[in-house]
């Protein structure tokens, strides 16, 4: 396959080439394209990332990153949520992308058990960027008075660098 010839190509290019099952980064596009052809100006990068959501060539997931159209990629091993129904809901409405929910929880390390994090009441919107992507991706498909067990891998929760000093770095997270 030739080489892109206008940005936007080449944004569409890196984001099949990065292959990120939660859709590739801004930054890691723009890195992509610098490091492969050349460095594009700002105002380009975003116009050509603009264009190519218009078009429908790639679909914006967020504010910050961007995927193929209907290719759903499989999260690659050790990167993604464990879930484990305790409890069945009720009802048929199962939460989505973009519902405001309202949950429960206690939050404990993986290792050693200790816990870090309770509320009796937490209020968030799934996929809005307000939480760890590991709870947006837990929480998704949960019905009324669900209760589920979620064991979040460190790139789903607070990554390498942790949240100090009651979540070290790469801790994996298990929520009630």
């Amino acid at each position: 396959m030739p080489d892109p010839k206008t940005l936007m190509g080449k944004c569409v290019a890196a984001v099949e080439a990065l292959a990120e099952p939660e859709g590739a980064s801004r930054v890691s596009i723009k890195k992509f394209v610098s490091a492969r052809w050349s460095e594009p100006s700002a105002v380009l990068f975003k116009k050509a990332l603009a264009k190519a959501v218009e078009k429908g060539e790639l679909e914006a997931r967020g504010t910050a990153r961007f995927a193929i159209p209907g290719l759903e990629l499989a999260p690659r091993p050790g990167e993604d949520v464990v879930i484990e129904v305790l409890a069945e809901g009720s009802g048929e409405v199962v939460a989505e992308r973009g519902d405001r929910v309202n949950v429960s929880y206690v939050g404990t390390l993986e290792e050693g058990g200790s816990e870090f994090d309770r509320a009796d009441s937490f209020d968030f919107t799934i996929d809005g960027g307000e939480v760890i992507k590991g709870w947006d991706k837990g929480v998704k498909g949960m019905k009324v008075g669900e209760k589920r067990r979620l064991v979040v891998p460190p790139k789903l929760g607070y990554g390498k660098k942790g949240s100090p000093p009651d979540i070290p770095g790469s801790a994996t997270l298990i929520f009630v």
